[in-house]
Parts: C-alpha cells; sequence; structure tokens
C-alpha cells in the first residue's frame, strides 16, 4: 500500500486529563485508520500516484483525475492532517513557543495570550467538521486560518505549524458539544518543541 497508519507517538493514555483514552484509541485506531484505508483504495488504479508523498498528492489535489480528486481531498487531508495532529501534541512537552517561533508569534498577534485568543475564535467559528491552523510562509510571517472538513492549507500552497482538530470526534466523549472547553484544555498538550520544528523547517 501507498500510505499506512502511523502509531501514536505515546500511549493512548499520555494526554490524560485533556484528551481521554477512549478518544485516541477511536480517534486514531478507527477514524485515522478509514482514511488511509480510503486514500489506499482511491490510488490503487493509479500507480504513478502512488509513488508521490501525501504533501504533493495535496498540494496538486486540484489537478488530480475527477474520479478520485474528491476521495483524495477527504482522506488524503484526513491522512496529513492526523499524522500531524498527533505528533504536535504530547505529553511534557515545551508549553510555550520560544526563540524565533515566539518572536514571530509576538511580531503577528502581539503575544501569546493574544495569539490563543485569536485562534480559539477561529476555530469556535469554524461551522461543522474543520481544523484551526496556525501557518506560516517562507519569510517567517504567521497567519491564523480554518477550514472545513479535512481540507489542509497544504492544498493552497501553505504550510501548516500548528493545527487544531474541531470534528467533533476529537473531543464529543469528553466535552460533548462544548468546543470552547475543549479548545481552552487542548492548549495543555501542543507540544511547542514540535511547532518550533516545523516553523524552523518553512523558513529553510
Amino acid at each position: 500500500m501507498a500510505f499506512t497508519l502511523p502509531p501514536l507517538p505515546y500511549d493512548y493514555k499520555a494526554l490524560e486529563p485533556t484528551i481521554d483514552e477512549q478518544t485516541m484509541r477511536l480517534h486514531h485506531d478507527k477514524h485515522h485508520a478509514t482514511y488511509v484505508t480510503n486514500l489506499n483504495a482511491a490510488l490503487e488504479p493509479h500507480p504513478d500516484l502512488q509513488k508521490k508523498s501525501i504533501e504533493e498528492l495535496l498540494a496538486g489535489v486540484d489537478s488530480l483525475p475527477e474520479a478520485i480528486r474528491k476521495p483524495v481531498r477527504n482522506n488524503g487531508g484526513g491522512h496529513a492532517n492526523h499524522t500531524m495532529f498527533w505528533e504536535m501534541m504530547a505529553p511534557g512537552g515545551a508549553k510555550e513557543p520560544s526563540g524565533p517561533l515566539a518572536d514571530a508569534i509576538k511580531k503577528a498577534f502581539g503575544d501569546l495570550g493574544s495569539f490563543k485568543e485569536k485562534f480559539n475564535k477561529a476555530c469556535i467559528g469554524r461551522f461543522g467538521a474543520g481544523w484551526g491552523w496556525l501557518v506560516a510562509d517562507r519569510g517567517g510571517a504567521l497567519t491564523i486560518e480554518d477550514s472545513p472538513n479535512q481540507d489542509t492549507p497544504l492544498m493552497s500552497g501553505k504550510t501548516p505549524v500548528l493545527g487544531c482538530d474541531v470534528w467533533e470526534h476529537a473531543y464529543y466523549l469528553k466535552y460533548q458539544n462544548r468546543r470552547p472547553d475543549y479548545l481552552a484544555a487542548w492548549w495543555n498538550v501542543v507540544n511547542w518543541t514540535d511547532v518550533a520544528r516545523r516553523f524552523e523547517k518553512v523558513k529553510k
């Protein structure tokens, strides 16, 4: 198969109490696994496309054969988004940005508190299912975006360095319909070390 489900980089219980074990098991083992299965099924008749990275597929999604464009958009986006999501959360990671990332956040948003407030607003305002994003350009400038379903900034040639899943399956077992409560708690498990790594990679 062209793509495989990456293992969680930590135990299912590792993000408790912010994200409970049952949610992590369902989210990773069921939802993410389904995106991978469906993506591989869509690409099966196209061995040439199976050789591309997920980033390449999504950046060129609008030029894919029409029959597979939507499945790749939905399932390829789901695979890319969730792979990043697992990696930029961690138990015991850096709890706030430092260095060039902290400077860029201060320049774009004033301070970390203002950034979180604006980011949460974008996530709360995303109607239905989707994602909130912190996006960096090659000059290091940061912007906040949100996207529907499993769309990703990669589809527009942009690079996300932080992403929050606001599909209900990401939080409903613990927070029910209280998306703001989920977002408030979610910052406790963001691993700013990984976000900084992604930010530095964009600028290279």
